[in-house]
């Protein structure tokens, strides 16, 4: 038993038992983050890349089980270097969905300027590589297209989210094709990714990792940690060739996309 266990064992009768498991798995969740934040700090300003990214999935891995979150992949099966060089586009349901790509395989992502600023997640985002753009201001998407670009030609995996923001997974937003110009202007080319979240016991989809409308990133955290076992699947799509402009590109990816959550039923 773990000195945690102990604690937690330990704690007053007045606390009930489903009480006790929830802050036990809060508890270990800081553990958790604190390994990552030192492993960051300690490892990451010397170690290769390829290193680099086996330690971001075996720590994003275990997140997952910390949440009783199973990993599931389906569609073509992809090497690392069946990836690098791509921009992998993919839906958006929650701040877990990183993770759960992160398991599968750890890319480079581009996200919103603001999580920058968010204590202890925004260091951990910047340390990992995560490339942010500040939405508001259109000049910075110019930036962020070439900052893409270069790193596509040297042969980063790159991740993006087109829909722009988060859905309850159920459905497909539009996708923006700003970000596209970048796999056009470096000829790299595009990799459709799909994600579902299904309850673990019997194969339902769900909601309960969403984040979205007034829901806060605590608010999903506690429906993760209170609710059932889940299953994430990661949906791989086939490889598209940049042979299109931008709104094109886009409007292909969305499609494929759509195709493979279709499938997935």
């Amino acid at each position: 038993m773990t000195g945690i266990d102990q604690r937690m064992e330990s704690a007053p009768t007045g606390v009930s038992t489903p009480q006790r498991k929830h802050l036990l798995r809060k508890l270990r969740l800081l553990v958790h983050l604190a390994e990552g934040l030192t492993t960051c700090a300690l490892l990451f300003w010397w170690v290769r890349p390829s290193t680099r990214r086996a330690l971001i999935q075996r720590w994003s891995r275990k997140l997952l089980a910390l949440f009783r979150v199973s990993l599931v992949v389906h569609g073509e099966p992809v090497e690392g270097k069946d990836l690098a060089g791509s921009m992998l586009v993919s839906n958006h349901v929650s701040w877990i969905d990183i993770y759960a790509i992160n398991s599968w395989y750890p890319p480079r992502f581009v996200a919103k300027s603001e999580i920058r600023s968010w204590p202890v997640i925004g260091w951990l985002c910047a340390q990992t590589g995560v490339l942010f753009v500040e939405r508001a201001r259109k000049r910075d998407a110019h930036r962020i297209m070439h900052v893409i670009a270069d790193a596509l030609r040297s042969g980063d995996a790159i991740c993006v989210f087109p829909e722009g923001t988060t859905s309850d997974g159920l459905q497909l937003l539009p996708f923006h094709a700003n970000l596209f110009q970048a796999p056009v202007t470096a000829a790299a080319p595009i990799r459709p990714v799909a994600l579902r979240y299904r309850i673990a016991a019997t194969g339902e989809l769900t909601t309960i990792p969403a984040y979205i409308g007034d829901l806060s990133m605590m608010d999903t955290i506690n429906a993760i940690l209170n609710g059932p076992p889940l299953v994430v699947e990661v949906l791989v799509g086939t490889s598209v060739a940049p042979e299109m402009d931008r709104r094109s590109l886009a409007a292909h990816s969305q499609d494929a996309v759509a195709a493979l959550i279709e499938r997935a039923g």
